[in-house]
């Protein structure tokens, strides 16, 4: 007689990221109930055209062993003016969705965070690990770390177990942003001004963020009812080895040339890519031992993220 699986209800399902974690759920034996804003016509999945404080999750978190919440407002053009949508979604959207949860009998709660809550560089100064006290930048970063806030509050009434994930950039088939923008210019063959950057930066390959999630759903922590977790990929490196590596895999010759860090900084703030700046040139290096104490290990390396990467857009 066949056993039931464990059910695990996955929010923001189409994305970047839930495209690839729910594969891996799947794999590991979970049965995966997608959550999306338009049908898709797949299997086990509910239509949640809206995250927010009157979202009803009843039927999706019917019968629902475990949350994946990755849905999130992470970028918006005039952001200033979005104070209240990062609010209703990211934070009383978040905490909206885990009291639901916890009242449904769910056992196990994810919440894909942001490294942002400690700031966006920690130049001169020790890795990030996960007792620093946060420092987040930008609405979304503060928003990611008011809804943290709100579900440590939370745990300590309840007896669901919630576990909150801080990655860096997630990288992979089909990332947008930096990823999508440095592969775009490695592939077309410009040159690149990072040539004198000597930075540390951690990055996460999806399929390494996917496997802690997967070790984390499968392994609790009986002792606590709320932890966080800094993951990334074991190599941290500069700016420049990071497209040195992109440009390996995508089998392209790099051109790249140094710009002085300070006159590329100036340049990037006049063009108003403050954001650029802070994800190029700046220092993020994280402490990932207590990810590692758990008894994970990144699935992939750096070099072999880049290629499956790249290999799956060429396919």
């Amino acid at each position: 007689m066949n056993e039931k699986k464990p059910v695990v209800l996955v929010t923001g399902a189409s994305g970047f990221v839930g495209r690839h974690i729910i594969p891996a759920l799947a794999r590991g034996g979970w049965s995966v109930r997608r959550a999306v804003r338009s049908p898709e016509c797949v299997d086990d999945e509910v239509v949640i055209e809206t995250i927010g404080p009157e979202t009803d999750w009843q039927a999706a978190l019917e019968g629902v062993d475990a949350v994946v919440h990755l849905a999130a407002r992470v970028h918006h053009k005039h952001e200033e003016h979005a104070v209240q949508l990062y609010r209703n979604v990211n934070i009383a959207g978040t905490l909206h969705l885990a009291r639901c949860a916890a009242t449904s009998g769910v056992r196990q709660f994810i919440f894909v965070s942001t490294v942002l809550v400690h700031g966006r560089s920690n130049d001169g100064r020790a890795p990030f690990s996960e007792n620093d006290i946060l420092t987040p930048r930008g609405l979304y970063g503060m928003s990611k770390a008011a809804a943290e806030a709100g579900l440590r509050t939370l745990a300590r009434d309840n007896d669901m177990k919630i576990s909150v994930i801080r990655p860096p950039l997630v990288y992979g088939a089909g990332a947008k942003g930096n990823f999508a923008l440095l592969t775009r210019a490695v592939n077309l063959g410009l040159p690149l001004p990072f040539a004198a950057i000597r930075n540390q930066r951690a990055f996460l390959a999806v399929q390494n963020l996917s496997s802690f999630i997967l070790r984390r759903l499968g392994h609790p922590d009986p002792a606590s009812n709320f932890e966080i977790f800094l993951v990334a990929d074991k190599e941290q490196v500069s700016t420049p080895e990071f497209i040195t590596r992109l440009a390996d895999a995508s089998g392209k010759n790099l051109r790249l040339f140094a710009m002085p860090p300070g006159l590329l900084s100036t340049l990037l703030s006049v063009m108003g890519r403050q954001d650029t700046h802070d994800s190029l040139i700046g220092s993020l290096e994280l402490d990932i031992s207590k990810a590692i104490a758990t008894g994970w290990e990144p699935q992939v390396s750096l070099n072999e993220g880049l290629r499956l990467a790249l290999s799956a857009q060429d396919a």
